[in-house]
């Protein structure tokens, strides 16, 4: 059985690494007024936060259409005869659900879907790991079997700087938005059954990062080795820094720098920061 690794353009996996590694790509929209813009596709993302600085309004986003998806699995189904799909979290968005629509709409390939309950390298993350097993000929099954044991140790935790974004676009309830927001609160979040809860309620930024670099370096003290990725949104340097301080302290490490893109970013606002990581 020769078995296909989708995803989606949250998971924040660049062209070139997806084209090395066969993984295939819907890419969700990000939406400026009358302008439409397909996620990693006709939107870079250092483009993406200069055109927020001079928009009137804050853009919106939307999932790829059933037909595209639809469209993207009849074309695997001529090369393959499975296909695992990786999303984003469906408590966040309709992209996993409309991959189970659309698989009932598709013959010849047998479709598996998997809900990651995160997103951005987290989810990249599934994806790369999938891609190598179903390269080296692993089956639907044993991707999945793989990819529910990465789950049990996989870990996120990030911050927003205005948490206005997450509560526009319906990602975060009215109560905690509004406390934070006159609190002057940066709450540390994470996911919870899929959906964007607080963790922790901190009063800066600089003590919100510092409590997310000390949750990863509770599970890294066990000496087991660790993927971790410190993303951000349009903050490379600060990334780069807390990088360098895990590198520094952890030589069982292996860490690298992600980002928030296009549809994610429209949602957490530019200076958000996270880090993500799984045992190996």
């Amino acid at each position: 059985m020769k078995t296909a690794v989708l995803t989606d353009s949250t998971a924040y996996i660049p062209q070139s690494m997806r084209e090395q590694y066969d993984i295939h790509m819907v890419p969700l929209n990000v939406i400026f007024g009358e302008e439409v813009y397909r996620e990693e596709i006709d939107l870079e993302t250092a483009e993406f936060y200069e055109m927020v600085k001079e928009a009137e309004q804050l853009p919106k986003t939307s999932q790829p259409s059933i037909g595209i998806v639809t469209e993207t699995l009849e074309k695997l189904a001529r090369n393959y005869d499975a296909v695992v799909a990786i999303h984003l979290s469906s408590g966040i968005s309709g992209t996993y659900q409309g991959t189970v629509t659309a698989s009932d709409m598709v013959d010849g390939i047998d479709v598996y879907p998997f809900d990651s309950e995160l997103s951005c390298i987290m989810q990249g993350f599934y994806v790369l790991e999938a891609a190598e097993l179903a390269n080296n000929g692993g089956t639907p099954e044993q991707i999945l079997a793989r990819l529910n044991e990465m789950k049990q140790s996989m870990s996120a935790y990030f911050m927003a700087d205005d948490l206005s974004h997450l509560h526009r676009g319906g990602r975060l309830n009215s109560a905690q938005a509004v406390v934070g927001s006159l609190l002057q609160v940066k709450p540390v979040l994470h996911f919870v059954d899929t959906k964007i809860v607080p963790f922790e309620k901190i009063r800066t930024r600089k003590k919100a990062l510092k409590r997310i670099v000390g949750l990863f370096e509770e599970d890294a003290a066990g000496g087991e080795p660790i993927k971790a990725s410190v993303i951000h949104a349009n903050r490379e340097t600060e990334a780069n820094a807390i990088k360098e301080q895990i590198e520094a302290r952890f030589d069982h490490v292996d860490v690298t720098v992600s980002y928030f893109g296009p549809v994610i970013g429209t949602h957490l606002g530019e200076g958000a920061l996270g880090l993500g990581w799984y045992k190996k």
